[in-house]
């Protein structure tokens, strides 16, 4: 610690705000466990960029690559390795709360959210084709969310969720999504419960590339459907939401082949091994500990992940979590994409609706380094 603050010029506090913003990774000292090792290499490339200054041209350059975009919220933060929901532990809420409740709290909303919905889904497979395409045809019929109030949008972000819900395979109903969810999967209410910690957990989580791209939309007066297409469309890269995906993809290699040899063959190669590790979290994702400590994955499975932790030393991220669950109860293929992009639709809408109160389009600026203009 002492010297990552000398070497930055900078005091221990700020080392914990670089720390919680995954500009350093951290890691425990094997000789002393009160400890903490900061990685170099980070340490090295923040110096760097505080003696460029804060030239406009240099500030320009890395405000998106360089750095990370700052917007103000009073939605998520990190805090001692954990998220916050407005200053609430989300993963103590999580333990009893529905996504309804993380919705109200999320939305700061007065009454009581609902997401009942009793239109069924039209005819079609469920999954993230018939939800984007329902949220599509939603978007190009959308009303701009100017000179609306605050409680009608509340009431329009509600029927997106269930909507959303419905798509996915969750039953029409006035339940709560979980037991919707576990109806349309004809799961049990232990599975219910299941899901309603998963739904809980995956609300929100600060400023993520998809959160940022539904405020550029909601910046621009763009409708809710519109900024919830935006952002769930961004969700759904393998680097971000859908890297359950890549999870269930090594699990099938596992359940193929054998824990030993599939993990002989990524770190005999120097391959990373999707859904372990958390640069927000260097002590383990606290999410997949409490969504893991509610279940028994397959056998394979749980060696795999004990194995992996005892010789890479990462932890499983909520990716892991939540493609083990699914493995486990034998939920449909693209369940995990659904529970995620159903619950982290609160987390766009609340980013959307807070993005409203700023009377400002987001419009970052190019730093053009082609050929030089022909002369006129």
């Amino acid at each position: 610690m002492t010297e990552a603050c000398n070497l930055l010029g900078v005091q221990p506090q700020t080392i914990y705000a670089y720390v919680s913003r995954g500009k350093l990774e951290v890691m425990p000292d094997p000789a002393d466990t009160r400890r903490r090792l900061y990685r170099a290499e980070d340490v090295a490339g923040l110096a760097k960029r505080k003696q460029a200054g804060r030239k406009h041209e240099t500030l320009a350059a890395n405000t998106l690559f360089g750095s990370e975009p700052s917007i103000p919220t009073a939605l998520c933060a990190f805090s001692r390795g954990r998220p916050y929901y407005r200053g609430r532990d989300a993963v103590h809420m999580a333990r009893t709360a529905t996504l309804e409740d993380a919705a109200q709290l999320l939305w700061a909303a007065e009454r009581t959210v609902d997401f009942s919905c009793s239109t069924p889904m039209r005819s079609g497979k469920p999954g993230r084709g018939a939800a984007f395409a329902a949220l599509a045809s939603l978007a190009a019929a959308g009303h701009s969310t100017g000179g609306r109030l605050t409680r009608v949008l509340h009431a329009e972000g509600q029927g997106l969720v269930g909507q959303l819900a419905n798509a996915f395979g969750a039953s029409p109903g006035h339940e709560p999504l979980h037991l919707r969810f576990a109806k349309g999967w004809k799961q049990s209410s232990k599975v219910a419960d299941l899901l309603r910690t998963a739904l809980v957990l995956l609300a929100d989580h600060e400023l993520t590339s998809s959160a940022f791209v539904a405020r550029i939309a909601a910046s621009t007066g763009a409708s809710l459907p519109a900024c919830l297409l935006a952002g769930l469309t961004t969700l759904s890269g393998p680097l971000h939401g859908d890297a359950s995906g890549r999870v269930r993809a090594l699990f099938s290699e596992v359940e193929r082949l054998g824990e030993d040899q599939v993990l002989a063959h990524y770190l005999s190669n120097g391959l990373s091994l999707a859904g372990f590790g958390h640069h927000l979290y260097p002590d383990g994702d606290p999410r997949a500990a409490a969504l893991l400590a509610l279940f028994e994955p397959p056998k394979v499975i749980a060696r795999f992940i004990a194995k992996v932790t005892k010789l890479t030393g990462l932890q499983p991220n909520i990716d892991v979590a939540l493609a083990a669950m699914v493995a486990h109860h034998r939920l449909p293929a693209d369940a995990a994409f659904g529970l995620f992009a159903t619950a982290r639709s609160v987390g766009l809408l609340a980013h959307s609706l807070e993005q409203l109160g700023v009377a400002q389009v987001i419009r970052p600026r190019g730093r053009y380094v082609g050929p030089m203009p022909e002369p006129a």
